[in-house]
């Protein structure tokens, strides 16, 4: 583990701080998050991880404890200056040559940790505290010009301990990754207020400032004062891993379709209407057709559901809704040709009150009441529940869903609550994936840990002798596999285009993808959704599949 070789020197002291009215000295600040995040990288046990995070924001200031929690939900900075420039600096600085820093830095596996590593240590001024760094340190050196960018990084970096650099370096270099999910943060922000975990989730949804006030009212008692405009924390689904005939007696079970689009609450309070997406953003504006009819839902309303790019009664690609997405201020052409219908299917809030620990049956039952009024027929839509009697009759309908242009079924327990996360009361019944074998023709590094080994990879089809990039993944080989793939594209590279390599094409592997759509901004002429790796094949790569056979499943009408 990284923390082994950044162990602090020494004995561990703990300052028990009370964050109203600290006197916490800003040279502690940055060793604690030092501490906090070898913590979270060695623990075993979430319990430990827990604890851990407890203790970090019981002991810090609030102003610290704010920043510490943006970075641990997933927060980045922007990146500084590029990476070549970077190892370009650090082999100056600690006085070798290039060759002899790159090398190191293929023995470590991480820049970062090479140049916290390499760098001498030296007195200096007292490091900045967590809060200093970010708010007033890091704004200063993107105004700065080369040549005391260069100064400040490795400055600051000397007179930090070697854990303390190695962060410091992954913060300004956006790298920055703590080993702990979302859902163990919430944990411990929950037990250290006594909250409930859906009062914590419901107040990190969208966007929020990390500052003292913040974190004060994050942990502060539920006095049911939530932002008017904020929705819930999504119930998330877990895929289906085995035969529906496992859930048990299907009358207890609804099925609906599984659609191709992207997942939002519409929230109807204080007499304004708010659009969020699952990340967590405010799509208001993106969508104005549906937030004038949102404005006619009763006030108190919060409605989940799925935007669908919809026309002539019938889903639109998701590459087509992609094209709205992002769009704060769409153009009158773009709302004509690329229409939106909402998809709801839960309700969870009603008339203000918040009916999560309702079951779904009743929950449903009052949606359709809403969406039955003749206002919401355009562009709200209720998601149909299906009729089949049996886990049979839902099977066979199953292998029809490309038909209708979604991608699986949705299975929930009728008397399933709507909670935080996910849950096996809902369950996702995929279609099978289209595959194709594919010739590897392209590779670059990854990034963070990853930035020495080739697993960026780019697969093409041939056509006319020629081979046409279709697909690019990185998922899905084992370490060992990544290993065999690094050393031959190391081996057998062609040319060079900056990082990224052509190598010859001998090596195939099949390709899963969920969808294919035509596509003017690729030489092939097409593009497949969510490609990843199956498998490394054992066959030559003249026995790969040609791009007319990938052409073929389009002509079919798979989407």
């Amino acid at each position: 583990m990284k923390g082994s070789r950044f162990e602090e020197r020494g004995p561990r002291e703990r300052h028990p701080v009370d964050p109203a009215t600290s006197s916490f000295e800003r040279n502690e600040s940055m060793k604690r998050f030092t501490e906090l995040y070898f913590a979270l990288e060695e623990a075993t046990k979430t319990s430990q991880k827990v604890d851990a995070l407890k203790r970090y924001f019981s002991e810090v200031p609030p102003d610290d404890a704010a920043w510490a929690l943006y970075f641990l939900m997933g927060g980045k900075m922007k990146r500084l200056l590029p990476a070549a420039k970077l190892r370009q600096w650090s082999a100056v600085a600690a006085g070798i040559p290039e060759w002899l820093f790159d090398e190191s830095c293929k023995a470590v596996g991480d820049l970062a940790e090479t140049i916290a590593l390499l760098l001498p240590r030296s007195a200096g001024p007292t490091p900045p505290g967590l809060r200093d760094m970010v708010e007033e340190k890091l704004p200063l050196l993107r105004d700065s010009d080369e040549t005391s960018l260069r100064d400040t990084i490795f400055l600051t970096c000397q007179t930090m301990t070697e854990g303390q650099g190695y962060l410091w370096i992954k913060m300004i270099t956006g790298d920055f990754r703590a080993g702990v999910s979302r859902q163990t943060v919430i944990r411990a922000l929950c037990e250290l207020a006594g909250l409930e975990s859906t009062v914590i989730s419901h107040r990190l949804i969208g966007p929020w400032e990390p500052t003292n006030k913040f974190f004060r009212w994050l942990l502060s008692p539920d006095r049911g004062d939530t932002d008017v405009s904020r929705p819930y924390p999504f119930h998330l689904p877990c895929p289906l891993g085995a035969l529906p005939e496992t859930l048990g007696d299907r009358s207890g079970w609804c099925a609906e379709w599984m659609w191709d689009g992207s997942r939002a609450q519409i929230v109807k309070r204080g007499g304004m209407a708010f659009i969020w997406s699952r990340a967590g953003e405010l799509i208001t504006g993106t969508f104005p057709e549906l937030t004038g009819a949102a404005e006619n839902l009763p006030d108190g309303t919060v409605i989940d559901g799925e935007i669908l790019a919809w026309k002539d009664g019938s889903p639109l690609t998701f590459g087509l809704l992609q094209k709205r997405l992002g769009r704060p201020l769409p153009t009158r052409k773009l709302l004509e040709e690329i229409p939106v219908i909402f998809m709801g299917f839960d309700l969870p809030e009603s008339q203000g009150r918040d009916i999560r620990a309702e079951p779904l049956k009743k929950r449903r039952a009052e949606l359709e009441r809403i969406l039955k009024q003749p206002a919401f027929e355009e562009p709200f839509r209720l998601s149909e529940i299906l009729a089949d009697a049996s886990w049979e009759d839902l099977t066979a309908r199953r292998r029809h869903c490309r038909d209708v242009h979604v991608n699986g079924l949705m299975l929930k327990r009728l008397d399933s609550s709507y909670a935080a996360g996910r849950h096996q009361s809902w369950r996702k019944w995929k279609i099978e994936p289209h595959t194709i074998d594919a010739v590897l023709i392209y590779a670059q590094p990854g990034h963070g840990e990853w930035e020495n080994l080739f697993i960026e990879y780019t697969f093409g089809l041939r056509r006319h002798g020629e081979l046409i990039p279709v697909a690019k993944a990185h998922s899905g080989l084992t370490d060992e596999e990544i290993g065999r793939v690094d050393a031959f594209v190391r081996e057998n590279t062609l040319e060079k285009f900056g990082p990224v390599r052509s190598v010859k094409p001998e090596l195939v592997f099949e390709i899963a993808f969920e969808g294919i759509e035509t596509s003017k901004r690729h030489k092939s002429g097409l593009t497949v959704r969510s490609p990843r790796i199956v498998k490394w094949k054992d066959k030559p790569p003249e026995e790969a599949d040609t791009l007319e056979s990938l052409k073929a499943l389009l002509r079919k009408g798979s989407v």
